[in-house]
This record gives structure tokens, C-alpha cells and sequence, in this order.
């Protein structure tokens, strides 16, 4: 991922080395874009009336308790106040700055992405910053009311990007009123604590660990102090809190532990550790979960969305089952024990891990009810799961798949094809290269070229081979939203190729560096990244480069699909070209009938209409949002609140913003 969105990022540092040679061709470009963008481009306002009525009041809700909205991570809301009909008049109610920009050093600013989503606990807007720096405030007026600062490692190794998506809520039943840690907020952090904190104040709760506070993933179970983190929020079931953790698999043949762990809520004791690659050695590593992990308490159930084996790229010489990797795990939140598991990428070669966790609904078929679940992966599928037994509730056939060319490496001969639709281009060919004009194409045909190409799962190789999805995902760690009154799936996607080539050990020094390189230490194959941008810093790809997707999960139908972004970072001059392009976060449904979603590297927040996805209000953000919005309603007012502070891997704009909209007054 870290290739592809920096080479994004970094287009108009690109194109100022362009030779004075290429200036006809850039201004040729540029006349070509522009004539697009005036034929094409309208402002989603323009041809809208807005409701000019004062809203109606609307009765308090503050349900928004978890990360996700609820344990399920459905990302859904029944607050109804703004609607596709007044949206256009949203204004922002409230800015907090978090201080973080002045607060820390300029090289920790740039390792650093400021993602979470708040949520309610203790009657207050709580989250964390991309420096577990925990906060509360006042959500009618952004008030800073409490802060409690975990004060991390701030040398940990650069590629371990500074990052906290969120806190958990646990109330205790058993505890008086107003008692402290009667209501605790858990935030897991970068260099492997996890401390638990009164809701009420910010303190620390005495009885959790030491002065409320525990190693949750031990240092000897790493291959080095800088090798883990823990980026994502806990999920709480019942009495019992679970953390996954995110590996550096791309360094090491054999990564660190990919273990999932259960503390007890009260004392912080470890409950229990799941394994999920384990083999004759120990470990392979990897196959761990960094990113949300959603639960059914009334089951007693966790579904972990696990990531590749290590090292990324090669499996030549990796050891034991891999059957956990890349699946979705069901276990009992209270034991750890397993209860079933469906692989999406047998053998990963391509770090197609499950970015996101999967969303509870309810399937109707056939007069049934039925507990299910739905989740979208990096190779642009969507799956469907019967949430108690793990079997697919759509079709997903076995098809053969591309063999390797790289001595030593057993590809595994065939992969799981979801039959609903796919969310992203799967696979490319040199006669999918894309270029504004001709000469910006023909380059990226020879790029294209040079590689080896084919449908999706052809197997990394020394020649370089191009990937699409990216590695970035079609799927990324947003996840999918679900409105549970209607079944609709929202999702967003990437939609670009980049590529990959393997490096023999014995030719590798490290001064292969294109892109991001992965030593995959102890491997007979280390890896680099390859770009696939064109001379004008545009993707190789055609576009549109983003999307966002709605499908009825109740017949398996894609019901309509938007491009998401504007070309602002990616054409010359910053030409604003409905392409749409890369984002990261998830959409947010609500029961007025919109979905927002920000997310996008053209550093603005949009609402859709849900019924048929039509862009109505888009606004500039004074910093990217890289993050997932969410909503509530106080004294009768409807608030979306999101965060905005960059992404240190895609390059974009940075900044220490909590924003709130809501309608005037």
C-alpha cells in the first residue's frame, strides 16, 4: 500500500523533473483535461433547491458506542433529521484542534495518520489520536473536557506508521452510579500497552493492571520493539476485551506472533491467546488482525478478519497450516475457542489480507430470517457468511488461477470467487494502459509490457508483475456499511493497478528501493515495488480510480455505483476531474436516507443519495480525512462528526481536526 498512495502523493513533485523536452506534451495534457473537465465536471449543488425549512427537532441519540456504531459494525444510524432534501445546507457546528501538529516532533508528524472515529461514553465525544493521546469533549460544543496522553515510544521505527482508530466502551452492571471505572474506556497503543481509563475523567482504573495499565502483546513474542503495534479499537464482549495487533510481515520470513488475545474487562489478566498459523517451529507469523474486529454478544462471539502469513510476497519456505490466514475466524468471545473459519486467498502471494471486519445483518430468503454476515476483501470481492456455520450464502466457486515462474514457490492451484459483484478491476493486460494523450499511454503500455500481466492471483515474479487490485485493495480497512431497515450494502473501492517484483536473495543489497522494498529477511526472495504512474502522475489504469457501491444483499445485486473523488492531487495543476480516486475509511448510512463518507486524498467529505447515489454536498476539509464519520443527535440537532488529519503513507494533507456538522439553526 505504502507504494502505490505515496507515488500518488508525490505526482507533482514528479512532474516538476519532467525535461523541458516533454512541455509540449504536458501542455497538450493539460489542454485535454481541461476540455474533459468542462464537458464533464458539474458541482453536484448546482441543479438542487434545498430545503429552506427550519429541521425539525429531532430526540436525543447518543448510541454511537462503538468504533463501528454498535458491535456489528454495521456503521448505520436511524437519525433522520438531515436528509437528501436539506443536506446541502449542512454548515459546521464545531472545530477542536487536538494540538498534536505543535505537540510532537516534524518527523513524528510525518510517520503519523489521524483515523478514529469517536464515540459516546459517559455522555461525552470520546477518541484517540494517531498518538494515543485519549480525549474527551463536550459534543453540543467541542469543548475539551478531559485528555489522557499514554506518552508512547516516539522512536519506534518510521515504517510503523503513529496510528489509533479508536477506544471501546465497558460498562459494569454490577458498579453504583458514578462510580470510578464504573464505565471504562480501553485504548490499545502503538508499542503495546492497553490501558483502561474512567469514562467520567480520563483516570487511570487502579484495578487494571498496574495503575491501570498492561503489556498486552509481550516484548518476546516480537522479532523486534518497533515490529508490533496495535493500531485498531478493542472489542468488548461481555466481561471480556480482545486485541489483535499489526505485524511488520513483509520484514522477516518468520514475522512475529499473529496472536489474538482476550483480557479480562476488571483486571486486565490475560484470558486467553488464538493462535493462528501456528507449525512445527512455533510460528510462521503474520496471519494476524490489524484492523476491527466485530462481535454478536448475544452469542458470544468474535469474528477476526486475519491477514497473511509472513513474509508477504513469498511462501516458498513457509511452515505449517495456513487454513487461518486470510479468513475470517469465528471464536467464542469468552474462551478463545474456535468456532468455525472461511479462507478468502488460499496461499497469499499478493498481502490480499481481510482489511476490515465483517458487518452482522440479517438475511431474508425464503421466508427465513437468517444471522449473516458481509465483508469485502483487497481483490475486490464481497462474500456473504452465514454467521453461525461460516458457509457462503452466495455462491463462491473454486477456480484455477495463474502458476508461479519463481523456483521454489507452490502457488496453490486454484482460489474462492465470490459470484456477487465485484467492487474492483480484477487482473490487467498492456491494453489496459490508460493515458490522458497519446504519448502519456503509450508509456504506460510499456510499462505494462516489461511485466507480467494476467487475470487476478498471477503470482508475483522476478520479471515484476502488475497487480490489479492494488495492494492497497480493491476493499480497504473501512469495511462495508449496512442499512439494516432496506439490506443495502454501502462500500467503498480502489480501482488501479500497481505492480511487484521478487529480487533473489544473493542479487538483493537493498539499493533496489523502488517504492517500498521488503527484505523478507531469512527468505530466498525479497520484494520491491514498482510504480505505475504515468509522466503527469496519473495511475496507468483507467479511471474511474475510486468508486463507491451499493449492493441488495438481500438478491446479490449491484444497485447502483458513483465514482468517489476528484482528480485534485492527481492531474496537472491540480485539475479537478470526476475520476474519482483513492480512499481509506468507511461510509456512513443514515435513516435519513444519505450515506457520507470522506476518506477520499482530495481532502473533502461528500453525502450521497442513498437510493440512488447521487453526489448532493461535497465540502473542503483544512485537512485529509482519512477516517470514518459518524453521527448523534443533542438538543435537538443531528451532528456527522469525523476527524481530519492526513495519512503519513499517502502523502496527504495534514492537519489535528475534529469537525462537526450539523444544520443551521
Amino acid at each position: 500500500m505504502a507504494t502505490l498512495v505515496k507515488e500518488a502523493a508525490r505526482g507533482k513533485s514528479r512532474r516538476r523533473a519532467i525535461s523541458m523536452t516533454l512541455g509540449v506534451i504536458v501542455v497538450g495534457a493539460i489542454v485535454a483535461v481541461c476540455i474533459v473537465w468542462a464537458l464533464q465536471f458539474r458541482p453536484p449543488q448546482d441543479s438542487m433547491t434545498w430545503d429552506s425549512s427550519p429541521p425539525a427537532p429531532v430526540a436525543d441519540n447518543l448510541d454511537w458506542k462503538a468504533v463501528g456504531g454498535d458491535p456489528g459494525q454495521t456503521k448505520f444510524s436511524p437519525l433522520g433529521q438531515i436528509t437528501p432534501r436539506n443536506v446541502g445546507r449542512l454548515k459546521v457546528a464545531w472545530t477542536y484542534r487536538t494540538g498534536e501538529m505543535a505537540r510532537r516532533p516534524a518527523g513524528a508528524i510525518e510517520h503519523s495518520e489521524f483515523e478514529a472515529t469517536p464515540i459516546f461514553a459517559g455522555n461525552k465525544l470520546v477518541f484517540c489520536t494517531g498518538f494515543n493521546r485519549a480525549i474527551a469533549l463536550d459534543p453540543v460544543t467541542g469543548k475539551e473536557l478531559w485528555a489522557f496522553d499514554a506518552n508512547v515510544d516516539l522512536t519506534l521505527h518510521p515504517s510503523n506508521n503513529f496510528n489509533c482508530r479508536g477506544l471501546a466502551r465497558w460498562v459494569d452492571k454490577t458498579a453504583p452510579r458514578n462510580t470510578l471505572c464504573g464505565e471504562r474506556l480501553f485504548m490499545a497503543t502503538i508499542d503495546r500497552r492497553m490501558f483502561a481509563l474512567d469514562a467520567r475523567t480520563g483516570k487511570r482504573c487502579p484495578g487494571f493492571g498496574s495503575n491501570g495499565e498492561i503489556t498486552a502483546v509481550p516484548l518476546s513474542e516480537t522479532n523486534a520493539p518497533w515490529d508490533v503495534r496495535i493500531i485498531a479499537a478493542p472489542a468488548v464482549v461481555g466481561d471480556v476485551v480482545v486485541i489483535g495487533s499489526s505485524v511488520n510481515d513483509g520484514h522477516w520470513a518468520h514475522g512475529s506472533s499473529g496472536k489474538i488475545r482476550g483480557f479480562d474487562v476488571r483486571s486486565g489478566k490475560l484470558l486467553w491467546a488464538f493462535e493462528t498459523v501456528p507449525n512445527s517451529n512455533g510460528k510462521t507469523g503474520g496471519a494476524n488482525v490489524w484492523s476491527s474486529i466485530s462481535a454478536d454478544p448475544e452469542r458470544d462471539m468474535v469474528f477476526l478478519p486475519t491477514t497473511s502469513p509472513s513474509p508477504d510476497f513469498f511462501g516458498g519456505e513457509r511452515q505449517g497450516d495456513e487454513s487461518l490466514a486470510n479468513a475470517i475466524v469465528a471464536i467464542k468471545a469468552s474462551t478463545g475457542e474456535k468456532i468455525w473459519s472461511f479462507q478468502t486467498v488460499h496461499h497469499d502471494l499478493w498481502d490480499y489480507d481481510i482489511p476490515a471486519a465483517p458487518a452482522m445483518f440479517t438475511l431474508h430468503r425464503g421466508g427465513q430470517a437468517i444471522p449473516a454476515l458481509a465483508f469485502a476483501t483487497k481483490q475486490g470481492f464481497l462474500f456473504v457468511l452465514d454467521r453461525l456455520t461460516g458457509k457462503p450464502l452466495y455462491p463462491v466457486v473454486e477456480r484455477p488461477v495463474p502458476k508461479s515462474d519463481v523456483p521454489g514457490e507452490h502457488a496453490a492451484p486454484t482460489q474462492p470467487f465470490s459470484m456477487l459483484p465485484a467492487i474492483a478491476r480484477q487482473g490487467t493486460s498492456p491494453d489496459d494502459a490508460f493515458g490522458v494523450i497519446g504519448i502519456d499511454k503509450w508509456m504506460c503500455r510499456k510499462k505494462l509490457e516489461k511485466l507480467r500481466t494476467g487475470p487476478l492471483f498471477t503470482p508475483p515474479s522476478v520479471r515484476g508483475t502488475a497487480l490489479a487490485p492494488s495492494r492497497a485493495g480493491g476493499g480497504e480497512w473501512g469495511g462495508v456499511a449496512i442499512d439494516p431497515r432496506t439490506n443495502r450494502l454501502i462500500v467503498n473501492s480502489n480501482n488501479f493497478v500497481d505492480a511487484l517484483r521478487l529480487i533473489p536473495r544473493a542479487k538483493f543489497t537493498g539499493a533496489e528501493r523502488v517504492g517500498d522494498t521488503q527484505p523478507q529477511l531469512g527468505a530466498s526472495y525479497a520484494s520491491a515495488g514498482i510504480s505505475m504512474f504515468s509522466i503527469l502522475g496519473m495511475p496507468c489504469s483507467a479511471p474511474p480510480w475510486g468508486m463507491l457501491n451499493a449492493i441488495d444483499l438481500d438478491t446479490g445485486k449491484l444497485v447502483w455505483r458513483s465514482t468517489l473523488g476528484t482528480t485534485t492531487r492527481f492531474a496537472p495543476f491540480g485539475i479537478s476531474l470526476p475520476w474519482g480516486v483513492p480512499s481509506f475509511g468507511s461510509p456512513l448510512i443514515t435513516g435519513g436516507g444519505l450515506v457520507f463518507v470522506a476518506a477520499t486524498m482530495d481532502d473533502r467529505v461528500r453525502a450521497f443519495r442513498l437510493s440512488d447515489g447521487k453526489e448532493l454536498w461535497a465540502v473542503d476539509l483544512p485537512a485529509s480525512a482519512q477516517s470514518s464519520p459518524m453521527t448523534y443527535a443533542l438538543g435537538g440537532r443531528q451532528y456527522v462528526v469525523l476527524t481530519a488529519g492526513g495519512h503519513g503513507m499517502m502523502g496527504t494533507r495534514k492537519g489535528d481536526y475534529v469537525i462537526a456538522f450539523s444544520l443551521p439553526n
